[in-house]
This record gives C-alpha cells, structure tokens and sequence, in this order.
C-alpha cells in the first residue's frame, strides 16, 4: 500500500552540478579551462568542417564535454553488461546512484551486490531512483519497492536513499480507472544511470533478470569523473523531487511512499502546476549549455559528449529540454548537401518515432538510412495476456505506416526497415528480445559513425512529452571508437532482416480492428505508446 505522509529527509545529496575539476583516471586525465559557449578551435582532419558544422549547433543547445576516445567502452551483452555492474558496484568506494525504470521484484543477487558493497565500504553511499508506477504496481505483492526497502533498515536512512518519481499527468479518477499494466502510457521516470564512483554505464536497459540475459540493449561504460558529476547531478536534482521509499508493514507491501517536507516541491498529484514551476528552477539550470568547457589535455580533441535531457513534463511554462532539438538539429544537417553521401542508423525496440523527426529522416539525402526495431515475436509484450498483449500488432501497424510514409517520399531504395527477430518469445527457450535504441551517422564516404546517440529516449511523441528521458550525444573523429561504433551496428543487425510492404501483407501481420480502437481510446485520453 502506498502511503503519503511528510517527513523530513535523512539523506538529501546537494541538488547542484558538481563543480568541474581534473578528470583523473589510471593511465588517463584530463585538465578543465575555460572556453566560450561556442565552438571550440575545429578538429584536425579532414572532415573538421562537417563535423564543426554539427558540433556548432550542439554547443549552442547543451553542455560539452572534451574526453579521450579510450575513456569511452561500448560492450556488447546483456550478461556482460550485469557482470559490468557487480564488479564496479563490489570496487565502488564512494558512491553508487543509479537511475532506472524499475528493478525486478526478484533481483535479489543484484541486491545481496550492493548489499556486500555497503559491508565492504562504510563510508559508501547508494541512491535508487525508479518510478513509482511502475515500481508498486503489484503491491501487494512483492514489488520493486519492497525489494529495495530493506536496505534503508540494515544500512540507515543517512547512507541508502530509495526514491521514486510520480508523474503529474496522471491524478484523480484517471489515475483510478487506467489498468496498472497501461498507466505508464501517461509519463514515467524512464532515465537510465548506473553510476559507480567516476564511471557511468549508459544505457536503455532496466535492471532485471531478460536486461541482464536475453533482452538486447546498447551499453556504454564512460570513465570520467566531470561526466560521472554532470549525470549525479541530474540523478539528485530528479531524486529531490520524488517520494522516499521507506520500510512499512508487511501486509501493506513492506514500504511505505513519504513526500519529504524538505523536497523543494509540492506532491505532483495534488498541486501539478506549481510541481512544474519548482521542478523548473532545479531542472533547467543543469541542462543548458555552460559558459565553461570540460577540455581534454589534447589540444586537439577528438571526441565531444554532449548529454542530452527530455524533461518535457516538468519544465513550464517554457520547455527548455535539449534531447529533442538536438537530434533535430543533427537530422537537418542530413538534408543539407554537405551530407549527401553520408549513411545512417536508428533503431528503436518499440518502433512509433515522432512525427517531426520521421519528417526528418524522409527528407534527408544520405545514400543510406537503416531502421531497426524488434518484429512482433521479439517484443516484450509479446504473448502477454489482456490489453498488454496487443502492444506488438500497435507497433506492427506504426512500422507498416512507416514503411509507407517511405515509399510515398520515393525513398525505398535508399531508407531500409529491418525487424530483429532471435526466437520466438514464450515459445522458444532460446528466444531473445530486442530493447536497443540509438542513432548513428557516418559521414559521406566513410565506413564508419562519427556520431551516435546513446541513452533512455524510444524517440516517441512519448519520450517527447510525457517521459523523463536522458541520453549522451558522443561526436569523434577517433577511427578507433569510430571502428568501435561500426562493429556495434553490425552486431545489432545480426539478427535483423529488411521487410517489406509485401511481409505487412500477410495474414499473420494484419492489424485488428480491436488493437487500432485501443490505440485511438489510450490517445484520446490522453496516453501515449
């Protein structure tokens, strides 16, 4: 059971960006100095001019950070990916704050991990954001929630801090009558962080047992303490204006949701407006762009990271976030002729992209543009009983529309839909499901990204509007990450095949009557896929 008291917080981390200092690592650092919000001296080779053009935009819209090309790891599993995490989490010394849709209700190894990392490290402190729809829905049964608030009572209030995000959209009688299974359709805390120490691991994937075995994601592991700060930063400011998960009766779940009086906001569900105007004066400072650049000890740098937030829900009256305009701004550059014989990538595992950007895509004059997204047997949902179980014929029907949106713009030859597909979810032993989402792009005439995308963002109207999204926009011109970055998108088509207006054709991928009424009711309420 859910209950909402006040309480004033034991373990409040400071809601600021953390001061920009030396970025130290083993075998690698980095000095900070200053440098004007615009561009920096242009890269050395010969495609500084593009890609001066595209970094240009991006430091007008979001922060910068100038890195090495080896403080960026891509690995490729979900096992290793959860191997990746126990060990950092059993080394962490300091901090471990990770951000995440939920973690499974039965992860308990994953906890017993940070559990043993608190016996090892006294001084050690863990802060969990997830969002609190998805992480009580089933109390009373056993829940993410109940998972995590035992920890508050082995290891204190003042070291572990459980919090989970409410969205404002979703109140009242609306709140009563939307089935739990299709609340988040209405706006989640989706950001996915796992920081440990002056490492983070960026990613789309949750953390439950198919994330850590047999549901493909994207994984990159950056080891750098400037990076690490600015993603803390975002995770407490987010934290800050979220309940506190406490421990609580048995019969009522094991937890309770307390709204600290020291939050610098009201409950989202009762005063959403003014939720909006605090959230605001914490949120927008972080994501703007700064008058001071992180630089790499190189005097010429070769890879830039630019994070990126979707914080629509929660920015008013003035939508400040960056995700969006960002990506924007780089699918313009596509249609410009500078780019014509460039290449690019986008995968998504639920396939429904914003109106604005498909325009985008369709207008581009890359020589090549490949989108992947997960066939229907691949689909989480897939298989699932009750309204759940229509979510993969939805995503079939937009993947279909899509497929005709490129036909209608004469783009067939040169913008391809595949559909990864490994097994048969709930049918096969060895099936797999597919959750990466990204964007890559190579510049004309080269084998290789220059550029990806690398975060929580499904690029939805969604992701646009209801969700909390966060996401890392790395620029190189290294050929060793680039190579790194090519050998990536080869690994997430091994699986996948191009499809055709003809495969929509076939009995089996027709979309019923009854999955296209849902999709128009969840809309015209007011949710979104």
């Amino acid at each position: 059971m859910i209950v909402t008291t006040l309480r004033n917080s034991s373990l409040r981390p400071a809601v600021r960006l953390t001061r920009c200092r030396l970025c130290v690592h083993p075998r690698r650092s980095f000095s900070s100095s200053n440098s004007t919000l615009y561009p920096p001296a242009p890269m050395s080779s010969s495609t500084s001019s593009i890609l001066g053009s595209l970094t240009g935009e991006l430091d007008r819209l979001a922060p910068r950070f100038e890195i090495q090309a080896n403080q960026i790891r891509i690995i490729k599993t979900p096992s290793e990916f959860y191997l990746v995490l126990k060990d950092r989490i059993l080394k962490a010394e300091r901090r471990i704050f990770l951000s995440t849709l939920y973690i499974g209700k039965t992860e308990h190894e994953f906890i017993d991990t940070l559990r043993e990392a608190l016996r090892l490290q006294p001084k050690l402190k863990v802060s969990i954001l997830s969002d609190a729809l998805r992480g009580t829905r089933e109390t009373p049964n056993p829940s993410c929630a109940s998972l995590l608030a035992p920890l508050i009572s082995e290891f204190g209030a003042d070291r572990v801090e459980i919090r989970m995000y409410h969205t404002p959209n979703l109140r009242g009688l609306k709140k009563k009558i939307v089935p739990k299974r299709l609340n988040e359709g209405w706006g989640l805390q989706h950001m996915k962080l796992y920081g440990i120490d002056d490492e983070i691991v960026m990613s789309g994937a949750n953390l439950s047992t198919d994330y850590f075995t047999n549901r493909q994601d994207r994984y990159h592991i950056f080891t750098c303490p400037n990076i690490t700060d600015y993603f803390a930063g975002i995770h407490h400011a987010v934290c800050s204006i979220s309940y506190n998960v406490l421990p609580g009766p048995k019969e009522q779940g094991g937890y309770t949701l307390e709204w600290p009086e020291s939050n610098p906001a009201p409950i989202p569900t009762e005063e959403p407006k003014e939720f909006q105007i605090a959230a605001t004066s914490i949120l927008a400072p972080l994501i703007k762009p700064k008058l001071t650049t992180t630089k790499s000890t190189s005097s010429n740098p070769k890879t830039v990271v630019y994070p990126l937030a979707q914080f629509t829900p929660l920015l008013y009256p003035q939508d400040t976030s960056t995700e969006h305009p960002a990506l924007s701004s780089v699918l313009r550059l596509l249609s410009s002729d500078a780019f014509a014989n460039s290449r690019w990538v986008f995968t998504a595992g639920y396939f429904n992209i914003h109106t604005q950007l498909k325009k985008l895509l369709l207008a581009s004059k890359s020589v090549e543009g490949i989108v992947v997204t997960a066939a229907p047997e691949a689909n989480g949902f897939y298989g699932s009983k009750g309204v759940s179980g229509m979510l993969p014929a939805a995503y079939t029907l937009m993947a279909r529309r899509f497929l005709g949106d490129v036909m209608k713009a004469g783009k067939g030859d040169s913008i391809l839909l595949k559909e990864w597909r490994r097994g048969t979810i709930g049918k096969d032993p060895d099936a797999w499901t597919y959750h990466a989402k990204g964007f890559w792009v190579s510049l004309p005439n080269e084998e290789n990204p220059s550029m990806t995308l690398i975060g929580s963002s499904n690029y939805t109207k969604r992701s646009y509007s209801l969700d909390l999204e966060i996401n890392a926009l790395v620029v190189t011109e290294d050929e060793g990450l680039k190579k790194a970055l090519g050998e990536e998108i080869a690994w997430l088509q091994d699986d996948a095949r191009t499809v055709t207006k003809q495969d929509f054709e076939r009995a089996e991928r027709r979309v019923s009557l009854k999955v296209k009424l849902a999709l128009w009711i969840v809309k015209a309420i007011g949710g979104q896929l």
